[in-house]
């Protein structure tokens, strides 16, 4: 059986400890303000980036990881014994980072199959735990990495926005777009689909509505699907998450909580603080 290298990028919202303790490599995204950059996760965990972008005049700035980043990483898994490399990230249509991975991927003294999941945070997490879970069963690359396609395709991601401020300053804000002139007390839900591109999913009045369209949605999916694995997410504030839980808990929907965690600096960069979302997996998919 050979062996094989995971390597996946700071997007994914696991902590660098968690991926450590499951011998996954991370290549992180910087952050910038002004001058000052910061690697995601490494140099700067989530609450002081939301710490620091509350007094932060302007809109920081995000970079992808070069390259020469993910060459190494690719290196360094081949000389500890590696035959294969699956490179797991996040949506295309939202960063360069995939391409870095791909470019690398071309020169890596191994052969490495590069997966563009198109989700971003604990809906990458998602897909993420399921490759670990085959590469611990065994499975080849080509299998594993088939195993993360498909779960990057079966897996849904909804979220809710503070404001959407954040996301079209950023120039990620896709098909929500047109939502950010002429939203007043209108709370939407947005989805990432399957493509990769943000998109509005349902309009609702007030936050407790826009809390239960996320509950019902994972109730009839549930419902239709049948078990979900579920994750969880949010943007400094965790008491929104929490009650999230609850909620979708107490619906009785045939789930299990996989993963929740915080939204780091690079995709808090666009989703500002305050983001809460839910993103889930049919157990069957």
């Amino acid at each position: 059986m050979s062996k094989v290298g995971l390597v996946v990028d700071s997007t994914c919202d696991l902590t660098p400890e968690w991926l450590a303790a499951h011998d996954i490599t991370m290549v992180p995204l910087t952050v910038l303000f002004g001058s000052e950059e910061f690697l995601d996760w490494v140099e700067l965990r989530p609450d002081e980036f939301y710490e620091k972008l509350a007094s932060y005049p302007g809109l920081p700035k995000t970079s992808q990881p070069t390259p020469a980043a993910f060459s190494e990483a690719y290196a360094s898994l081949a000389q500890q014994g590696c035959e294969e490399i699956v490179s797991i990230h996040l949506s295309g249509p939202l960063s360069g980072t995939i391409q870095s991975a791909t470019l690398a991927a071309a020169e890596a003294p191994v052969p490495v199959h590069v997966v563009d999941t198109h989700k971003v945070t604990q809906a990458v997490a998602l897909c993420i735990i399921e490759a670990m879970s085959a590469r611990d069963a065994g499975a080849s690359a080509e299998e594993i990495a088939d195993v993360a396609r498909r779960a990057a395709q079966n897996t849904r991601l909804f979220f809710l926005l503070d404001t959407l401020d954040y996301l079209v300053k950023g120039g990620r804000a896709g098909k929500a777009q047109a939502l950010a002139a002429s939203l007043l007390n209108i709370k939407p839900v947005l989805e990432m689909n399957a493509d990769g591109i943000i998109e509005p999913f349902k309009k609702v009045r007030g936050e407790r509505q826009a809390i239960q369209a996320l509950v019902d949605t994972v109730v009839e999916d549930a419902a239709r699907l049948g078990h979900l694995k579920l994750g969880l997410l949010h943007a400094c504030h965790p008491d929104r998450m929490t009650n999230l839980k609850q909620l979708i808990l107490d619906s009785g929907a045939d789930v299990e909580i996989v993963t929740e965690g915080t939204i780091g600096a690079v995709i808090g960069t666009y989703a500002g603080p305050g983001a809460l979302g839910v993103t889930y997996l049919p157990a069957r998919a």
